[in-house]
């Protein structure tokens, strides 16, 4: 299992992908405003990382479960 799955089932409903990708964003913006630049472009990084995987590359075929045996 890797480190940062975003393919796991969790991920399927669209509220928490994004809901996910607003709390890093948002996150993001609030480290800035505090003028914690490090751990804003941290918190962005991770942000854009949700955006580009659980929305541009989201493939719902991906978060099927196994079939059975």
């Amino acid at each position: 299992m890797k480190y940062l799955e975003v393919r796991h089932p969790f991920f399927r409903p669209l509220w928490r992908r994004v809901a996910i990708t607003a709390i890093c964003l948002g996150w993001a913006v609030l480290e800035f405003a505090v003028g914690s630049p490090f751990f804003g472009v941290l918190s962005g990084a991770l942000g854009v990382f949700c955006i580009v995987q659980l929305f541009l590359r989201f493939d719902p075929a991906a978060f099927e479960a196994p079939p059975q045996d």
